[in-house]
């Protein structure tokens, strides 16, 4: 790669990335401590400034040309999925058209669940799903010959709560994981971690139970595995998602 190549690399990575530099140059000085605060504590954005923090991304992705935008998420069939929506609202009185995002429509959206598998979590006429801003992965505008349209990544539940994605059994494992290392941290005397970030995953599932009924299982004993038992409550349903 040639010095001209890097330079351009070095000059327009990320140029389309809703980062901390552009978080500073459109957010109020409340709004921006209130969402670093909810990234880094991985909670809910404070509600007082939902509406603030999203007319700051609107405003940084009309300026990137943005006319759409979509929650992003990563159902069960291994691909991404999207639902576009117009920033456009109602025009004035004079005729001219006005831009609008709520705090609302940032944070939660409601996709048709009917269109994705659930693995069996639910019955077939339960269809309802909810796609929830996650503030941990920057908000993106993708530029492309149909236009820009500004991606919010997303992590989809049904009603109850049931991940139907891949993305939400991640976020948990990551909050249940920091949770548990750091009360191993403060008993060994390292008070001072607030929080703990995962690198690595498990190589391959795996599960645990208790001694004493590792020690009835002769199977499991022996090969490190179940041969037999009895049939799960609710299996995959042939997959069937509608």
């Amino acid at each position: 790669m040639g010095k001209k190549e890097t330079n351009y690399f070095q000059n327009n990575f990320g140029i389309n990335v809703f980062n901390d530099k552009e978080k500073r140059k459109y957010l109020s000085i409340e709004a921006y401590n209130a969402l670093n605060e909810a990234t880094k504590e991985r909670k809910e954005l404070d509600p007082s400034f939902a509406d603030d923090v999203a007319k700051g991304l609107l405003n940084w992705a009309l300026d990137k040309g943005a006319t759409h935008y979509t929650h992003w998420f990563q159902p069960l069939n291994g691909l991404t999925a999207e639902k576009h929506d117009a920033f456009i609202g109602k025009p004035d009185e004079e005729g001219k058209i006005s831009f609008d995002f709520t705090g609302k429509e940032l944070i939660k959206g409601e996709p048709d669940a009917s269109s994705f598998p659930s693995g069996g979590l639910r019955a077939t006429f339960e269809a309802r799903g909810y796609t929830v801003w996650d503030a941990t992965s920057p908000a993106f505008v993708l530029d492309d010959e149909y236009g820009a349209i500004l991606y919010i990544p997303t992590a989809f539940c049904s009603y109850n709560g049931e991940a139907l994605d891949d993305k939400t059994p991640l976020l948990r494992s990551e909050d249940y994981l920091n949770e548990s290392v750091l009360k191993l941290l403060h008993l060994l005397g390292y008070n001072d971690v607030k929080h703990v970030y995962s690198y690595a995953g498990a190589e391959q599932e795996y599960f645990l139970i208790e001694s004493q009924d590792y020690l009835k299982r002769k199977d499991i004993v022996y090969t490190g595995r179940t041969l037999f038992g009895a049939s799960s409550p609710k299996g995959q349903e042939l997959d069937d998602h509608y």
